[in-house]
C-alpha cells in the first residue's frame, strides 16, 4: 500500500493555484493546510481558492506556526521569490528547521547553484534543511524539467555531442504577471532602458542553474557563462492580459546564456519571448503555438519539441501547470530522499503515478 504524505500548499497564485490541484489529483497526497499572504483569502477554502468550483475542506490562513504545528511532511512553496529573494529564503529556511521537506518553484538558482553564486547565497538555507534532516528541491519546467531531465535523458541515446541547445520559444501575451512582463522582462518600455532581467550577471543568476547542471550531468567542465541578448520593438499598438504595449516599445526579446569551453559554446540555454506572433519573424519559431526544444548537435543530431497547451486552449496555461507538476509529482522522491538541497541529478525518474484516469 502507498504511503501518504501530508502536504501544505504556500500561495494561490497563477503556479499555486495549480499547485493545489494536482496535489488534490494525488491519491498518495493529503492537503492539510494552505498558506496566503492576502488577508482577504484567509478563511476561504483552497478549493475555491484554486478555482476547483468545490470544497477541498482546507482554509486558508496566514499563520505560519499554525501551519507547522500540523508537521506536514512536505510544504509546496509557489510565492513569488524573483523580487523578495531573502524573505521567500527565510521562510523556507523556517519551514526546513521546523523538520519539513520543501518543494518550491523559487528562488530558481536554486536549481542548481554550485558555481553560480557564491556559496553564502545558499549555505543558511542548506544549513536549515541538513539541521532539519529534510530535503529541498527547487524545479518546474523552466527552470527545470525542459531543461534539466529532458535534455539529458535525449543525450543518453547520443555517440557524439557537440552541443545542447535547450530553448524556450513562448508568445507570454496572455502570461497575466505585470511584475514579470513590464518590470523585470522590459516589455512596454522603451528600448533604451535596461530592465532588471537583462542588468549584467541577473541572466545568469536566474538561469545560469541550466548551464551549470547540464554540464555536470555530462561531465563537462566549462570556461565561462556568457550572456548575450537582441530585442525588437513592437510593430503597432496591441492589447495583452496584463495590459498595453504601444508602438516603437519592447516588443520581442531573445536571449541566450552559452556555456563555453575552448572557444565555442557547448551547452546554451536560449529564450525567444514575443508579446505578438509577428514580430521576429527570423528568429526561432515553435512548435505548435509554443514549445521547449532541445537540440543536440552531434552523432546523430536531435530536435525533440515539447508543446504546451492546457484544456482552457491556452499554452501559458500549460506551462503554469508543469510547473506546479513538476514539484507535485515529486514530493515522494524528496520526501526520502537524503536532507539537504537536492538536484535533478540526485532524483530517481519522476512519473505521474497514480493519474491515470
Amino acid at each position: 500500500m502507498s504511503k501518504t504524505y501530508r502536504v501544505v500548499a504556500w500561495s494561490t497564485g497563477n503556479v499555486g493555484r495549480h499547485a493545489i490541484a494536482g496535489i488534490d489529483a494525488r491519491p498518495d497526497l493529503e492537503l492539510v493546510g494552505l498558506w496566503v499572504s492576502n488577508p482577504d483569502k484567509v478563511g476561504q477554502d483552497a478549493g475555491r481558492l484554486a478555482g476547483l468550483d468545490r470544497d477541498l475542506g482546507v482554509a486558508a490562513t496566514n499563520d505560519v506556526d499554525q501551519l507547522l504545528a500540523l508537521k506536514p511532511d512536505v510544504v509546496v512553496h509557489t510565492a513569488m521569490a524573483d523580487h523578495r529573494l531573502f524573505e521567500a529564503m527565510g521562510d523556507m529556511s523556517r519551514i526546513l528547521e521546523a523538520g519539513i521537506n520543501v518543494v518550491s518553484s523559487g528562488p530558481v538558482f536554486l536549481q542548481y547553484p554550485y558555481g553560480v553564486v557564491d556559496e553564502s547565497m545558499y549555505a543558511g538555507i542548506v544549513d536549515a534543511a541538513t539541521k532539519g534532516g529534510v530535503s529541498l528541491f527547487v524545479n518546474g519546467v523552466d527552470p527545470g524539467f525542459a531543461n534539466d531531465a529532458l535534455p539529458l535523458v535525449l543525450t543518453g541515446v547520443s555517440e557524439r555531442i557537440e552541443e545542447v541547445r535547450v530553448s524556450e520559444v513562448l508568445n507570454y501575451a496572455t502570461y497575466n504577471q505585470g511584475m514579470v512582463i513590464y518590470d523585470i522582462m522590459g516589455f512596454g518600455r522603451s528600448m533604451d532602458e535596461v530592465p532588471m532581467i537583462l542588468q549584467p550577471g541577473v541572466m545568469t543568476m536566474a538561469w545560469g542553474s541550466v548551464v551549470r547542471q547540464l554540464a555536470a550531468g555530462l561531465d563537462v567542465e566549462l570556461d565561462s557563462v556568457d550572456e548575450w541578448y537582441e530585442r525588437v520593438p513592437a510593430h503597432m499598438d496591441f492589447e495583452i492580459d496584463c495590459g498595453p504595449i504601444e508602438k516603437g516599445t519592447v516588443g520581442a526579446l531573445h536571449f541566450e546564456l552559452r556555456g563555453m569551453r575552448n572557444g565555442r559554446a557547448v551547452i546554451v540555454l536560449e529564450h525567444v519571448t514575443r508579446l505578438h506572433d509577428d514580430l521576429a519573424p527570423e528568429w526561432p519559431q515553435p512548435a505548435g503555438q509554443g514549445c521547449y526544444r532541445v537540440q543536440i548537435t552531434g552523432e546523430p543530431n536531435y530536435t525533440l519539441d515539447m508543446q504546451l497547451m492546457g484544456t482552457d486552449g491556452d499554452h501559458n496555461t500549460g506551462g503554469l501547470k508543469a510547473t506546479a507538476m513538476r514539484l507535485v509529482n515529486a514530493i515522494p522522491a524528496v520526501v526520502e530522499a537524503r536532507p539537504g538541497l537536492i538536484t535533478a541529478l540526485d532524483l530517481p525518474p519522476v512519473t505521474g503515478k497514480g493519474l491515470v484516469v
